[in-house]
């Protein structure tokens, strides 16, 4: 099945939804705060996300995926974000990885890699990023020299999701370092954790915690070329960017969580809680933050559906992804903010959602490029669309 052009039963995907829903409430819920507060690896969680099917969700059903269309792979990740967004990033970032496969693979390669991605026994994600290079990609040092009939890699990845708990990675270098221009130098990897790949360190963030991020150490990594994702050097910096707009409706989507869920929060709360002798939200300050707050989500969540719907129908969609990821994350963060100051004090308090909510939204800001890239990103694309 393509990765384009896919579609779901109404039915078959509200049944889907549903049982999202019911997981999240009955297993997610009750453990969100303890294990985020502890920065713990939900491993029950994990094996529970196996069983939905979640690591596959977007791999085709010839090699044991569910073959979601983007546009219901968005609304399972705005679901669970709700309540908590890290968990959405364990799976997202794997199928970024079994995405590239699919999409540029050798059929040895999907034949390989993506049965056992599907049902989640090898769990990975995206190596990209290097402490001196982010959204410059082809800033990246990392190199892998010919060596006999494979390679050998040396340099260092940084924030990797799924660094530690992951096995496998789609891992990009330089083939060619002199090469000019630099991305025609560039190729990608499947990289599993092997002799010569060690984490050097698991860092600590603000937010986004239980999914680890991970420092990833190559010294002398051999790897044969078959692994090398197509077969033909050159062409890393393409794949790595052609899967950049599942990624970014994929961080829109856990912007329309996270907005949709600081609103639900700010909601019940402002209906409980009371002051000067009635519940808050008759007052009409509160009014005024809760009407922005309900049509932020909305927005996003219309602009993120828009995205998704154009990535199924197989159009270019860089721009329309780049909106929603712009304008999703910008609504996560501005309604956590609003949510915790309807909160007054108790926002501020561990024992209220909302402060995890409100740590986590900044990162839907600079994952998958930061928003002042989406900005011009948005700009040149609609000027390209409407030339004078």
């Amino acid at each position: 099945m393509p990765l384009a052009n896919r579609t779901i039963d109404p039915v078959e995907e509200e049944q889907l939804l549903d049982a999202i829903d019911r997981w999240v409430v009955r297993e997610v819920q009750p453990i969100v705060k303890d294990y985020d507060h502890a920065d713990k690896w939900p491993a029950k969680t994990v094996e529970q996300m196996q069983d939905l099917g979640l690591f596959g969700a977007t791999i085709s059903p010839e090699y044991g995926g569910l073959g979601l269309p983007a546009s219901t792979y968005s609304k399972i990740v705005m679901r669970i974000s709700r309540d908590w967004m890290a968990v959405t990033g364990i799976f997202n970032s794997h199928l970024m990885l079994a995405l590239l496969i699919e999409k540029f693979g050798t059929e040895g390669q999907k034949l390989e890699w993506l049965p056992k991605l599907a049902t989640g026994e090898i769990r990975g994600g995206l190596a990209l990023t290097e402490p001196d290079a982010g959204t410059d990609l082809q800033g990246i040092r990392m190199t892998a020299r010919p060596d006999g009939n494979g390679y050998v890699i040396n340099g260092t990845k940084t924030w990797i999701s799924n660094g530690v708990e992951g096995h496998c990675f789609a891992l990009l270098v330089k083939t060619d370092p002199e090469a000019n221009p630099r991305h025609k130098g560039m190729s990608m990897f499947i990289a599993p954790k092997q002799e010569g790949f060690t984490v050097g360190r698991k860092l600590e963030k603000l937010g986004y915690k239980s999914i680890d991020s991970g420092e990833l150490v190559f010294d002398n990594y051999r790897i044969p070329a078959d692994n090398l994702i197509g077969g033909e050097e050159g062409q890393g910096f393409y794949q790595a960017t052609g899967g950049l707009e599942l990624g970014r409706i994929n961080v829109a989507s856990r912007g329309v969580g996270l907005a949709e869920g600081a609103l639900k929060l700010a909601t019940d709360y402002a209906q409980t809680r009371k002051t000067f002798g009635k519940p808050i939200c008759e007052h009409q300050a509160i009014q005024l933050k809760l009407g922005e707050m309900v049509t932020r989500a909305r927005a996003a969540r219309l602009l993120t559906m828009d995205a998704a719907a154009a990535f199924d129908r197989g159009e270019r969609c860089d721009m329309e992804a780049g909106m929603a990821k712009f304008f999703a994350s910008e609504a996560a963060l501005e309604n956590a903010t609003e949510s915790m100051r309807i909160h007054g004090g108790y926002g501020y308090s561990k024992e209220y959602d909302i402060e995890r909510l409100y740590r986590d939204a900044p990162l839907m800001c600079i994952g998958e490029g930061t928003n002042e890239m989406q900005r011009m990103i948005i700009a040149k694309q609609f000027i390209k669309r409407h030339p004078v």
